[in-house]
């Protein structure tokens, strides 16, 4: 049973060194009013590695200074294994400094969840979801016309993060769930054959703290 409504403002954050999306995200509010804000950070190539890094670090420090109101935090995480780049995953790994120092409670999504997440119920729409795709669903949820695919990703990183707070925080259950959102946050599976046969295995993020989400607000703000 679902408990009572909560506002909850979350930071969706889509890394990139050429076209960094982000997108502050209101889970009670409707239309329009579900963004609060939302843009576009870039680098080039003719600018210091170094530099490029620090830079976007900044800019998520300064927003977070900016917008105090930011509670939680949702962030599309670098494709680990055969398609990972080190540049992005450096890039990484400062956002998540960015996250730690600011103490903001933290979710990650990889790309294929984050557009897993966006059909809703997979099995009513199949194939893949192009950045058409993902853009046509922001504008569709919220009544703005004007995306980019950055701010559209991470706009989707922002409203599913939402949802994987709620459900943290006992505002919504099990019961309130999509399909693809049951998949992503909660998913588990019980063998009843062979010899792991009443074992449980938990895939969702929901049972991942400490690898797919972290509670840094609850850590002491002076260290």
């Amino acid at each position: 049973m679902s408990g009572v409504p909560i506002t909850m403002i979350v930071l969706g954050c889509d890394p990139s060194l050429t076209g960094f999306g982000w997108c502050v995200h209101d889970s009670q509010a409707l239309g329009l009013d579900r963004v609060l804000a939302k843009g576009r950070w870039s680098t080039t190539s003719s600018e210091i590695w170094v530099e490029r890094y620090v830079a976007l670090r900044g800019h998520l420090i300064t927003l977070f200074h900016s917008m105090p109101q930011i509670e939680k935090v949702g962030v599309e995480s670098p494709p680990f294994g055969e398609q990972s780049s080190e540049l992005l995953y450096a890039l990484f790994l400062m956002v998540n400094e960015a996250v730690w120092m600011n103490r903001r409670d933290v979710v990650y999504f990889d790309p294929v969840t984050v557009k897993m997440l966006t059909k809703v119920d997979p099995s009513l729409r199949k194939g893949k979801m192009h950045k058409s795709d993902m853009i046509e669903a922001a504008k569709a949820d919220t009544g703005i016309k004007k995306w980019n695919a950055d701010e559209a990703d991470a706009y989707h990183v922002a409203r599913f993060s939402a949802r994987f707070w709620e459900l943290h925080a006992g505002v919504i259950s099990l019961d309130d769930l999509s399909p693809a959102e049951h998949r992503a946050f909660a998913r588990e599976h019980t063998f009843t054959r062979g010899e792991r046969a009443g074992e449980t295995v938990r895939y969702g993020a929901l049972f991942k703290e400490g690898k797919r989400f972290y509670l840094f607000s609850k850590l002491d703000p002076y260290k």
